[in-house]
Formats: structure tokens, sequence, C-alpha cells
């Protein structure tokens, strides 16, 4: 770390402490001993979703939970619920090895938690996601939920 009132480039750390998502450092130039303090904070390499059409965009926690907003609509769903489960659908992504994910597997996430926190709101972000063409494809999509739920 280059001192800010010398320009040497060593110093001491004599204090680390956290402090919200960073790291607070105290240090000491070894060549005029002049102290200041440095904030470290991790850097994430960002996910970046493939989309149908094999664009990248990076991935938006907004635009996710602007999704489920829609498809909850008029249901009686708190919206820190939707923002946790968006907060999980990232951790998920995040903790899987790839930085590329394709916009399927995050629609794939989605459905799997909406089906389990509602079942109109999973209908709705269905009904758009798997693009339905007709009433019998929604009607397959209801019987499906249907035997989910007696198993």
């Amino acid at each position: 770390m280059r001192c800010p009132y010398c320009g040497y480039f060593d110093s001491l750390v004599l204090d680390s402490r956290p402090v919200d998502e960073k790291i607070r450092r105290r240090r000491e130039c070894k060549s005029c001993h002049r102290r200041f303090t440095t904030y470290e904070e991790v850097e994430h390499a960002p996910l970046i979703v493939i989309k149908k059409d094999k664009t990248r965009e990076e991935f938006s926690r907004e635009k996710l939970l602007t999704s489920f907003r829609r498809a909850c609509i008029k249901r009686d769903i708190p919206y820190s619920v939707l923002e946790k489960t968006v907060a999980d659908i990232e951790q998920d992504l995040l903790f899987d090895s790839e930085r590329e994910v394709p916009s399927q597997k995050i629609g794939e996430l989605a459905m799997k938690k909406l089906v389990d926190i509602d079942d109109v709101a999973y209908v709705r972000f269905a009904s758009v996601y798997k693009d339905f063409k007709d009433i019998d494809t929604f009607k397959l999509e209801l019987e499906n939920i249907t035997k989910n739920e007696e198993n």
C-alpha cells in the first residue's frame, strides 16, 4: 500500500477490523512513520445471464423482483418474502461455479421458489416464462401443479 503522504510503497498494518461489508485497516508508513486508514472490500465477479437469443447481460435483481411483483399482484404475499426469494436465487447462482448462467436456469429456479409461495403467482409467472400459446397448455400446467400437491 502506497503512503498517501510520502509515496513510499511499504506500510505496517497496525489494526484490522470489519466495518459493514468492508475491512478497515490502520496502517503506518515504514518511511515517514505517519499513520493512515485504508478500506478494503471484496470485489465480486459479475453474474452474466445468457439470454435465449444468445446475447449476454449482467444479472439484475431488480428485473427478477419486478417479475415476481407482477406475478403476485393482488396476492397476499409480503414484499419481504419476494425480496428474500430473489436473494436466495441470487445466492444459489453465485455459489454455482459458473459465472455465465442461461436465463432458462434462472426461470426454472424462480418457478421452483414461486410454486412453494403461491400457486396463482406461479401460474402467472410460468405463463409468461413458458410462453403459453393456448388454453390447453395452461390447463396442462395446472394439472401438473395439482399432481405435485397431491404427492
